[in-house]
């Protein structure tokens, strides 16, 4: 069986991103966790090998509520990757974004109540999390156009409707600044994995109770995020070639010296749909 080829970084689509690299191979990664959202393509940008994985599916299989978050997390990591960008539409609570916005957010909020959201399922692993983005990955997207805004508050609602007025305004009073429905526990899942992980999110609408009218609709997300597809490729390609090497970064480092009692799968070395869960503690990730 051939072994799956390496990748160093990730894209993970978000609702309309649904294909990203040239000259791309697909490959079927089987998990411990069931199959990820879609095949796993493999191409290059700027001379660096990256896999990109739309986050709904090839068809937008897959609500928000029901993505296989952590085969999604464990399959990139079986293909070597330790950097992973992550584009996603969102709604604008505030009078800081407006449609049309790349935000870069700084901060998350978990309001999701029905997904997996770790890999510990056994023993004391406490991830700390205080800051849940890259700052060397997060620096690299704000620096790839100046448009871009840096920082910023995003909640993460379980979906798949959207927010009631009185929802949206309660967000919009704690100083939230987005909201959003697939950035949790993706943002955890990955730092477990020992990724560095950063949120581009485009604000799609302003959300139900941060403006009048009828509120937001899903033709309205679909066709802003179409509009701005181009502009996003375009920005994360130059980003990519702007990310620092993650070497020794603190996304990785959290676990050195603890024991770490869930499967890391060894970097780029997987065969295609063969797993293998280790129930040994790990020393590090």
């Amino acid at each position: 069986m051939s072994e799956l080829p390496r990748a160093d970084i990730a894209v993970i689509g978000g609702s309309g991103f649904y294909s990203f690299l040239d000259d791309a191979t697909e490959h079927d990664v089987t998990t411990p966790y069931g199959d990820p959202s879609a095949p796993v393509a493999v191409g290059e940008v700027a001379g660096r090998s990256v896999a990109f994985l739309p986050r709904h599916g090839r068809h937008h299989d897959h609500p928000p509520h029901a993505i296989n978050y952590r085969a999604n997390a464990w399959a990139l990591r079986a293909l070597g990757v330790r950097q992973v960008l992550a584009p996603c539409a969102v709604g604008g609570l505030r009078e800081t974004v407006a449609p049309g916005d790349l935000v870069v957010p700084d901060q998350l909020v978990d309001r999701t109540h029905r997904r997996v959201g770790s890999f510990v399922e056994s023993g004391a692993v406490h991830m700390p999390f205080a800051d849940p983005y890259c700052p060397g990955m997060s620096a690299a997207l704000t620096g790839a156009d100046p448009d871009v805004r840096a920082g910023g508050t995003m909640v993460i609602i379980e979906g798949p409707r959207f927010s009631t007025r009185a929802e949206s305004r309660h967000y919009a009073e704690q100083r939230w600044d987005l909201v959003n429905m697939t950035g949790a526990p993706e943002a955890a899942l990955a730092r477990e994995m020992g990724q560095c992980y950063a949120a581009l999110a485009l604000v799609t609408d302003m959300d139900a109770g941060a403006d009048a009218g009828d509120g937001v609709g899903q033709d309205e997300v679909f066709a802003r995020f179409r509009q701005n597809l181009e502009r996003l490729t375009g920005l994360l390609s130059r980003a990519i070639a702007a990310l620092p090497d993650p070497t020794g970064c603190t996304c990785s480092t959290w676990a050195d010296g603890l024991e770490v009692t869930y499967d890391v799968p060894a970097r780029g070395s997987r065969p295609a749909g063969v797993h293998h869960l280790d129930v040994r503690p790990q020393a590090s990730i």
